[in-house]
């Protein structure tokens, strides 16, 4: 089986969540490709000096063999910050193409590959960089924060870079200072950290299309079907599904719950590929998908984002092999683009440690 034996999908049902119509599903090895495909890439990462990282979304083989072989499975700022800070001179960054490129701009000097360099994410494609740009010229008086998921080019647009399981902070030390806020890309994520800071915040029209996809009315009906299950929510999701939830967090947040709250069932709203680290975690604990759709639609809960799907065993075994889908940053963008990414790890430090956080928070137009 070579990394082109491939599958072209079309997601046409609304309950998929797709409005991207097309995605590359790697075909399925069989169990004995699987085992023979693990053990090239063991081999290849050692001879290669490079390590694996893999989001959280991504298969399973994936983020156990990143595991096996010394790398790391997290989000995606872990991920570029694991790489950055790895020995190894080559970096394979299973996940989507935003995460390839952060990892890069945190370490130039590596290489940085990628199983499936068309592995994007709505959020990045639905905030281009002249749209965005004009955007912020018509709000000058604000300060320019973005979620990670975006381009390198919308990074070196902005003033911070956040995830979500900073954003809440950073947002409000930001307001604590005066400061009003540009908001990009997720409008979910944004209109939560505005209700829960007080925040000013102006949007930009965006949204995941896995976890817009999730309906508050079907959740409902599930809850009553497992009353004694405990709701997580990624804060990408809608407002009305947010209001549900016994947790709202990031992927980090979402762990962490699962293991303190007091529930021997979870019903989990953010993308299934998380599952697996979920019930790896808590063996004696039931997870169960949030719907995205109801009975009525093709499936009940399609929620799986298409791109991260993009990625498998046999890409990877490719890659490393022949050293392709390297990813690139235009040098230009690359120390403006950091210094966003910079910001954030210094206020996250600091936080992490107790310390004074005002120094950390420029005045707006001080990027």
């Amino acid at each position: 089986m070579s990394a082109t034996d491939v599958i072209d999908v079309e997601y046409e049902q609304p309950a998929c969540s797709t409005k991207h119509a097309w995605a590359r599903v790697p075909v399925e090895p069989t169990p004995s490709q699987r085992v023979a495909l693990k053990d090239k890439i063991k081999r290849l990462l050692k001879e290669k000096n490079a390590v694996m990282v893999s989001h959280y979304y991504v298969h399973p083989d994936l983020q156990d063999l990143a595991e096996e072989t010394g790398g790391l499975v997290s989000d995606s700022l872990e991920m570029a910050r694991f790489g950055r800070d790895h020995s190894a001179q080559t970096l394979v960054v299973s996940g989507v193409k935003f995460m390839g490129e952060t990892s890069k701009i945190l370490s130039p000097h590596k290489t940085v590959l990628m199983p499936d360099l068309d592995a994007t994410c709505s959020l990045d494609l639905g905030c281009p960089i002249d749209e965005f740009s004009a955007f912020c010229d018509q709000h000058p008086d604000r300060t320019v924060v973005v979620y990670a998921n975006t381009s390198a080019a919308v990074k070196a647009r902005a003033d911070w870079l956040v995830t979500s399981s900073c954003a809440l902070d950073i947002v409000k030390a930001l307001k604590d200072k005066g400061q009003k806020i540009l908001w990009a890309p997720d409008k979910h994520l944004g209109g939560y950290i505005q209700r829960e800071t007080g925040a000013d915040m102006v949007f930009w029209e965006g949204a995941c299309i896995v976890h817009d996809e999730f309906k508050a009315f079907e959740l409902e009906a599930l809850i009553k079907e497992h009353p004694k299950a405990k709701v997580l929510v990624h804060p990408e999701s809608p407002k009305d599904v947010v209001a549900l939830a016994h947790a709202v967090g990031s992927t980090s947040a979402i762990l962490k719950a699962a293991q303190t709250l007091d529930a021997d069932t979870f019903i989990v709203a953010t993308d299934n590929g998380m599952l697996h680290k979920l019930r790896t975690l808590n063996p004696g604990k039931t997870f169960i998908e949030a719907p995205t759709a109801g009975n009525s639609a093709t499936c009940k809960s399609c929620a799986h984002c298409p791109w991260m799907a993009m990625n498998g065993l046999a890409g990877v075994a490719h890659v490393l092999e022949h050293g392709l889908n390297a990813i690139e940053v235009n040098p230009a963008l690359i120390d403006r683009a950091r210094l966003p990414i910079d910001r954030m790890l210094a206020f996250t430090a600091a936080l992490k440690n107790g310390q004074p956080l005002g120094g950390l928070i420029p005045n707006i137009g001080a990027a």
